[in-house]
């Protein structure tokens, strides 16, 4: 019975960030090796992550945790600042229109953010000093231009005309000869003036900040030692075209700010912070230079990466998912409360809850999906194997698959790679040389239909040659599992024999990689 009111607690678990307060995101937080120290840090960064690694999740901890050291935060989901989000990917407006409004709604948005933060502290900030710091920050907002060039021509026209006409006239009557002349002059001129715009080659833009950094500069030494923490999340949702001057605004006015700190949340495939102009001058953010990106969330709980380490962190995300939806609800008093009963009660056995990792493919929200449907299917029992694979071959073709099938190009290489990989090979995971234009891997990678085990490994044989070595997905051969034609192993290999073999654990160094090397050629028809 016990296992039933845990299934039903499985059922209630908050799929996303968003929906849940403030308490339950700290309670339900998990970290996971050193994510939270370089999280924390003071250092401007980009933090990559693939939908559903726990961005969001993160960013409302990190934000928390700030406000209770007493520092201000502004946390902006770029998917709803503004009045319509919407009118930033119409291209029918000007992009500088366009980048302009998407830079007056940010800083707007911090600008409330900041105020609202001084009227909380009002005792210890004293409003009336900070007040016109925060006027002169409004002020600034309607300075901020993005500018492009505009060749104008201007063309004018005159024209005259002149008509003349001379007659005489004779008449003859009783009473007597009569005599006329009769002369006609019309003269009419006038002058045309038109103006032409005219924009020739691409439209080169650049952004006007005015007193922007200025007015940031005044708020920080008001905010008397704290600390602003802005924390722009959603990055992605911005159209691509306009992400460079977002960057820049950023880059500007609030990256020189002692006492500010920057963090990015975004989608690898789907984000660019910088574009080239004229005598290598660029409009963005330059990665690495400006701001760190050594936080990729996509790269710390993949099973195949790191087994035990994998398998703790998710044994602790349900564990406490858990414990927050029941606490205060019927389920409190009928649900085990300490995480290992939790896991115990909730599996058949260990080999289950390592299908359950193996299943989730390092994405949480992956994870919780899965286990809410294995518990549906369990009933009053608790999840086995077959649960397991049932409820994420279902989220498979439910989510991942349905993305895919968005791009039918992607979709028809990736029935190719699982015939290449899975069907011929009997592996799955493969190879590919870094540095090729593949955007249809990029686009299954983003769908979570291809996951990234290791980056940039080498050969003996090959040493200046890089290959990143991809995983399919579980639900991809999830239905071949038990029978012939299941994968044997995540590589296949050549031993120094000459036999063919597999193995499971990826090596830094690939010596006999040849028949993990994906040809995307071969699917290209070259």
């Amino acid at each position: 019975m016990a296992t039933s009111y845990l299934n039903q607690a499985l059922l209630r678990l908050q799929k996303r960030a968003e929906g849940s307060g403030s308490e339950k995101l700290i309670r339900t937080f998990v970290d996971v090796g050193p994510l939270f120290s370089l999280l924390s840090s003071e250092d401007h960064q980009v933090v990559f992550g693939r939908r559903g690694t726990g961005k969001t999740h993160a960013f409302r901890y990190l934000a928390e945790d700030r406000k209770k050291n007493g520092d201000a935060v502004a946390m902006i989901d770029l998917r709803n600042v503004g009045s319509s989000a919407g009118i930033y990917a119409d291209d029918t407006i000007p992009a500088a229109e366009r980048a302009t409004r998407l830079l007056v709604d940010v800083l707007s948005a911090i600008h409330d953010a900041l105020l609202s933060f001084f009227i909380e502290n009002d005792i210890e900030l004293d409003l009336s000093v900070a007040g016109p710091a925060l006027d002169t920050l409004a002020n600034s907002i309607t300075q901020v231009r993005v500018v492009g060039t505009v060749e104008a021509e201007q063309a004018v026209a005159s024209a005259s005309h002149t008509e003349k006409n001379l007659g005489l006239k004779s008449d003859l009557s009783a009473r007597g000869p009569s005599i006329g002349a009769q002369f006609n002059f019309r003269s009419t001129s006038g002058i045309r003036l038109s103006s032409i715009e005219r924009r020739s080659g691409e439209e080169q833009l650049y952004v006007n900040f005015g007193s922007t950094g200025a007015a940031f500069r005044g708020i920080a030494e008001r905010l008397k030692g704290r600390r602003l923490w802005v924390l722009l999340d959603e990055w992605s949702s911005i159209p691509l075209s306009l992400q460079p001057y977002l960057a820049d605004l950023v880059r500007r006015s609030l990256f020189p700010v002692a006492g500010f700190t920057i963090k990015i949340a975004a989608i690898e495939q789907r984000s660019t912070f910088r574009t080239s102009g004229d005598a290598g001058n660029f409009v963005g953010i330059e990665l690495g230079a400006d701001a760190a990106a050594d936080i990729n969330l996509d790269d710390f709980m993949v099973f195949d990466n790191n087994a035990s380490r994998a398998k703790e962190f998710f044994q602790r995300l349900i564990a406490q998912h858990v414990k927050a939806v029941v606490s205060g609800t019927d389920l409190e008093a009928k649900v085990p409360m300490r995480s290992k009963e939790i896991i115990g009660n909730a599996f058949t056995e260990k080999r289950a809850l390592e299908e359950f990792v193996r299943a989730c493919e390092g994405v949480p929200r992956d994870a919780i999906n899965i286990i809410a449907l294995a518990a549906q299917r369990a009933l009053e029992n608790p999840i086995s194997v077959q649960h397991v694979r049932v409820a994420a071959g279902n989220w498979y073709q439910r989510d991942k698959e349905k993305n895919a099938s968005a791009n039918e190009e992607a979709l028809r290489l990736l029935h190719w790679i699982i015939d290449e990989v899975i069907g011929e090979r009997r592996a799955r995971a493969f190879l590919l040389q870094r540095g090729i234009n593949a955007p249809l891997i990029e686009d299954l990678y983003d769908c979570r239909v291809l996951h990234v085990l290791k980056r940039g490994i080498s050969t003996h044989d090959q040493p200046g040659v890089r290959y990143d070595v991809y995983k399919l997905d579980y639900g991809c051969y999830v239905d071949l599992i038990s029978t012939a034609k299941a994968p044997q192993g995540l590589l296949p290999v050549a031993g120094e024999d000459g036999t063919d073999g597999y193995i499971d654990v990826p090596p830094d160094d690939y010596r006999s990689i040849r028949r993990a090397i994906l040809d995307l050629g071969k699917f290209y028809g070259e």
